[in-house]
């Protein structure tokens, strides 16, 4: 069928090694269909022809898309789009039944991703090459052409100086490094210049600590421990191991590129004023300070102290921040979760309306799953018909609104796939995927093989057994068509209520584990004092006063279970518990506490409340300057009538109990010289 954007869809059968279900692809396409067997050699005219009509096209080919991109920009025609069907779907043992697979994949490549923000970092080559012995020299002559160079050698080992210093060489221990490619500081300890004199070896004058040699490139070639976390993917810092020869040529190699200016992508978009880290000096929530692997996000100072800062240009984008963030400050943007959000309700629902069943979304990446989806098709037996694959950046920086939302767009399981060895960052998404279980666990629509689940391999043969085995249990009901809208918390509910409203599920309320970013915050009222310091730290107004009234209220759907309210309470009644709640409640403020206002008996202001009152007159009932009731009924009144009453009433606030009279010595003599007289009348 067409498109509402009048897109054209070419899908080719390669040679006939695949079974093209046109009625299925037809119907799910959401495109005008058009097929072919040998579309980039023998009917590249059929292409061609789609070109010239200046319409949208989706190629269903990505092997040959680097031919059908120069034939479009030859020809003056835009660059169509490029989908997979051949690997992800028709070269599979069940691959006689992926019509529908193929409709989807089709249908989903459609759904235009924004570009992606970039970040400048520019080398001018300064290169500091850490070492211990000669191979660090050896390295640094081979590089002197191309990079401004500076050798810093332990001095573990003897170093023979070479005849002629091409290059400043130093000894010293980096203690500790800071920055990326273009702007690293290096603390030295130790640092000392060779003397002019050293014959056989390097003789070293006086050291200094805690020097910093500031520079564009770290070649490390001590073999000791790494200076930085996650240092693999820390841009400008190459590592290699002295003893391994070919580790040392790809170091170097690397290194000689560096030089220059290089976008990298802005992973993370970053607001501030949603940022619930913390308050008046109270640290609420740490989630993404916990799981960034390369250091990249630290606690605000000064005029940020109240937030995170994300450094753009240290950011790997495994995207663990964005995954657990509870409030959508840290979002991804390669692409951001709306966008995919689209993609994946097109994937499910495209799938549907082809006549798919039970279906199962994998989640992978390029640089690692689709070397496996690849091997799989072409060595095994491809993913089954029902497994739908899902490409992204990074499976780590799957938010809980993506995996919520493939359940309720009709998704039966969701696997993400990560490598063997576990990656950095995968801590967020694990966490995501064991929410999103317990979620549908407290909804009845668990099922013994977790709903949703990673699987971590590198063997594509596993990942095929793994995928093969999972259960057919669909759920009961029609999938939601709702469409994602908002931030991703916000997505993320409306996802969990969309299921709840479908499977008609009587729970109201769902537990969930620590750290889940849904939840209320119970306060022991009787505790309860109504200063109302919560409200001034919550950073999504859950808590709120009302103006009118002494009172406070609560609203649990804006609650991210930070814990800054808890920490700020000065009476200690506030507790979180994370949950879900259904009930209409959860989305309208609930007064938790409130009192009778107090009236001032002078003007019938309202001020305070007359609890409250009663208890500042019960601390200072033992007070001599409350000892008189006249004194203590000042404290009846408003702020206004209080200064009133303090200045023309007579009301003394520094006043104490009278003081004696003043003597001096000629009064004690005058007393004196009185008594006697008195004595002897």
């Amino acid at each position: 069928m067409s498109g509402t954007d009048g897109r054209i869809a070419l899908v080719c059968s390669c040679e006939d090694t695949m079974r093209l279900d046109e009625k299925a692809i037809a119907r799910g396409c959401r495109a005008e269909l058009r097929t072919a067997e040998q579309l980039c050699q023998a009917q590249l005219d059929r292409f061609m022809a789609a070109i010239a009509t200046g319409r949208p096209l989706t190629v269903a080919c990505t092997a040959q898309a680097p031919l059908f991109a120069q034939e479009a920009a030859e020809s003056g025609g835009a660059v169509p789009t490029f989908v997979n069907v051949r690997e992800h779907a028709g070269w599979s043992a069940e691959g006689r039944a992926a019509g529908a697979k193929m409709a989807a994949l089709v249908a989903a490549a459609a759904e235009p991703m924004p570009a992606t923000p970039l970040v400048a970092l520019e080398s001018h080559g300064v290169t500091l090459v850490l070492g211990r012995d000669a191979v660090a020299l050896d390295a640094a002559a081979r590089l002197q052409d191309r990079l401004d160079l500076t050798v810093l050698l332990t001095g573990a080992e003897d170093v023979v100086p070479p005849r002629a210093a091409a290059f400043p060489v130093m000894k010293g221990r980096a203690r500790a490094a800071t920055g990326w490619l273009g702007a690293f500081e290096v603390t030295v300890d130790g640092a000392a210049m060779p003397r002019p004199s050293s014959r056989a070896r390097y003789d070293w004058g006086p050291g200094k600590d805690s020097a910093v040699s500031r520079a564009d490139v770290v070649l490390d070639l001590t073999g000791g421990a790494p200076l930085f976390p996650a240092h693999e993917v820390r841009q400008g810092y190459l590592r290699a191991d002295p003893t391994d020869a070919a580790a040392v040529e790809r170091a170097i190699a690397a290194a000689g590129e560096l030089a220059g200016t290089f976008d990298k992508p802005r992973f993370v978009a970053f607001e501030a004023a949603l940022c619930a880290h913390s308050r008046n000096r109270k640290t609420g929530c740490t989630r993404c300070l916990d799981l960034c692997p390369t250091g990249a996000i630290a606690p605000g100072t000064g005029a940020e102290k109240d937030h995170v800062v994300i450094s753009a240009e240290i950011c790997a984008g495994c995207g663990a921040c964005a995954a657990v963030c509870p409030t959508g400050a840290a979002t991804y943007t390669l692409p951001p979760p709306s966008a995919l959000a689209r993609r994946l309700r097109t994937l499910l629902l495209a799938y549907r309306e082809a006549g798919g069943e039970a279906p199962v979304v994998l989640v992978h990446d390029e640089a690692a799953g689709e070397p496996l989806l690849d091997a799989l098709a072409r060595h095994g037996n491809g993913l089954p018909a029902r497994v739908l694959p899902l490409r992204v950046n990074e499976p780590t920086a799957l938010d809980l609104s993506l995996i919520a939302g493939a359940f309720a767009w009709g998704a039966t399981a969701l696997r993400v796939l990560l490598p063997g060895k576990r990656a950095h960052g995968a801590e967020g998404v694990l966490r995501n995927l064991n929410y999103a279980n317990a979620a549908l666990a407290g909804l009845g629509l668990g099922h013994a093989a977790p709903r949703a689940a990673a699987i971590e391999t590198d063997d594509p043969f596993a990942l095929g057994e793994a995928l093969a085995a999972l259960p057919r249990a669909p759920f009961a009901f029609a999938p939601s068509t709702h469409q994602a809208i908002g931030t991703p918390r916000e997505m993320a509910l409306q996802a969990f209520r969309a299921l709840r409203t479908a499977a008609r599920a009587p729970a109201e309320a769902v537990p969930m584990p620590a750290l889940a970013p849904f939840g209320i915050a119970q306060v022991d009222a009787a505790g309860c004092t109504l200063c109302l310091a919560c409200t001034g730290v919550c950073p999504t107004s859950a808590f709120s006063a009302n103006p009118e009234t002494p009172q406070l209220r609560f609203l649990e759907d804006a609650c991210v279970q930070c814990g800054l309210c808890a920490a700020t309470c000065p009476e200690k009644v506030i507790t979180l518990e994370p949950r879900l709640n259904f009930a209409e409640a959860a989305s309208a403020p609930q007064v938790v506490k409130e009192e009778e206002p107090a009236a001032c008996p002078r003007c019938n202001k309202l001020f305070g409340t007359k609890a409250s009152i009663a208890r500042v007159k019960a601390k200072l009932s033992a007070h001599w300057m409350f000892s008189d009731p006249s004194k203590v009924a000042i404290l009846d009144l408003c702020e206004d009538c209080r200064i009133t009453e303090a200045t023309s009433g007579g009301l003394d606030p520094y006043a104490g109990p009278a003081r004696p009279i003043t003597k001096t010595t000629e009064d004690y003599l005058r007393e004196a010289e009185r008594a006697k007289r008195d004595t002897k009348e």
